[in-house]
């Protein structure tokens, strides 16, 4: 281990400098770019040069935005994440039902809320941050698949069993179709720029972590996802779409689900992300919690598997981009302290540098969660308010740099070629992964 900690160290290090050499970025230049992001093969590419990103989810920004007194926290966070040189952010676009919805029934939604989500979106513009948008939610929280059942069941629509019928019942998927082209085709009030052709927004995605109890298979998922995604792109063309999916192997290679964490969730990660309208590949990765009770040796060798293997699937299979969406470390785990955090972030930051860096593939990592001072309320244990975290900040700022410096290294044509050699050294636990819990 005294090697491993060396390393991890050394690595720490040279992101600090990196952050401390390498001057913030200017925001003005930044806004200079104004070009869509696109995929060429298995890499991102914009304004056609390489884009390899370090970002964040925030999921919360519209929520907040809706009241127009608390949009100084949404600006904090964008200010604070590009003085980071953060250059992404992933967000949800929906809020169903509830407390301070968007849509507040089906087809109906409230203008506050849509011009929270305008502010969003032009604040990031402003701060020179691209912006993923999530369609809709798995779980309850914000509405969700249960809050499109629970319509339809209120409309007297008849055969709604589950949740789950959301991927199947004719009415729902036209519930979540019209949510699509409302969000879609929306004109800013901030800007006057319809969302279909702001160059802001990086990706759409279909839903967070879709999941299905009643077939494990993935073919229920694996349908759902040909249909939106066909339906998305005909709207626009414009923009990349992702599933928004966490990982799991399905039944399509039937042979990878040793890979999984132990259970089904009813995706299949390589016939989805196969679908030819779905531009990138995500992966999600919460080890306490699907290794719940497990060493922290064990948790740390199923991260090294997870990783390694969705990133080989997306080089060989997929030959699509991937990203690692979703990654935390949670304060209220036993033993926690700011240094057990910035352990485990260099811990993943170095291996998606690695595999961006042995031929491509790997576009970034979207951390869990940056938050504004005095947002006790949406502390999940993984809330990081980068002003009252520096060594964190520095880290976060590290690899910002390292991933732009690597992509402009890298010539694009070369980009995806790899001596099969591992040059860093992925594959081989270089990181020291083996005294820390991952999760959220």
């Amino acid at each position: 281990m005294a090697y491993f900690s060396r390393a991890i160290c050394s690595f720490f290090a040279l992101l600090c400098l990196l952050a401390i050499v390498t001057e913030a970025r200017n925001i003005e230049t930044t806004n200079n770019k104004v070009g869509f992001v696109r995929t060429r093969g298995a890499h991102f590419v914009l304004d056609g040069s390489p884009f390899l990103f370090n970002g964040f989810n925030s999921y919360w920004l519209m929520h907040v935005a809706a009241d127009p007194t608390q949009r100084y926290k949404v600006s904090e966070v964008f200010k604070e994440a590009s003085a980071a040189s953060l250059s992404v952010c992933r967000t949800w676009a929906f809020s169903d039902g509830g407390d301070a919805a968007l849509q507040i029934s089906p087809g109906v939604y409230d203008e506050r809320a849509f011009q929270g989500l305008d502010f969003v979106i032009s604040e990031a513009r402003k701060y020179g941050i691209l912006l993923i948008l999530s369609f809709v939610n798995n779980y309850k929280d914000f509405g969700g698949r249960n809050q499109y059942a629970q319509w339809a069941r209120n409309a007297g629509i008849q055969n709604i069993n589950s949740e789950d019928d959301f991927y199947t019942h004719p009415v729902l998927k036209e519930y979540y179709k019209n949510h699509v082209k409302k969000i879609v085709t929306r004109v800013n009030t901030m800007t006057g720029i319809a969302y279909r052709d702001d160059s802001t927004i990086m990706a759409w995605e279909l839903m967070n972590e879709p999941r299905c109890n009643a077939d494990y298979s993935g073919k229920a998922v694996n349908g759902w996802v040909q249909e939106m995604a066909s339906f998305v792109k005909s709207l626009d063309k414009k923009h990349l779409l992702e599933i928004g999916m966490e990982g799991f192997y399905g039944d399509s290679m039937p042979e990878k689900k040793q890979v999984n964490p132990g259970f089904q969730v009813g995706t299949d990660f390589i016939s989805s992300h196969l679908v030819k309208e779905i531009d990138f590949a995500t992966i999600h990765a919460y080890t306490d919690q699907w290794l719940s009770g497990q060493s922290d040796d064990a948790q740390a060798a199923f991260m090294q598997r997870w990783m390694t293997s969705h990133w080989q699937d997306s080089r060989a299979i997929l030959k699509k981009p991937l990203v690692l969406a979703e990654f935390g470390k949670s304060s209220k785990d036993p033993g926690f302290n700011q240094n057990v955090r910035d352990t485990f972030m260099s811990l993943v930051y170095r291996n998606v540098y690695n595999f961006a860096k042995a031929g491509g593939t790997m576009g970034g990592s979207l951390v869990w969660q940056l938050v504004a001072e005095g947002m006790d309320d949406y502390d999940d244990g993984y809330s990081i308010v980068l002003a009252q975290n520096p060594s964190t900040a520095g880290l976060i700022s590290g690899q910002s740099h390292a991933m732009t410096t690597l992509a402009n290294l890298v010539n694009s044509p070369n980009l995806g070629k790899s001596n099969g050699h591992h040059p860093l050294g992925v594959g081989h636990h270089p990181l020291g992964m083996g005294h820390h819990r991952f999760g959220r």
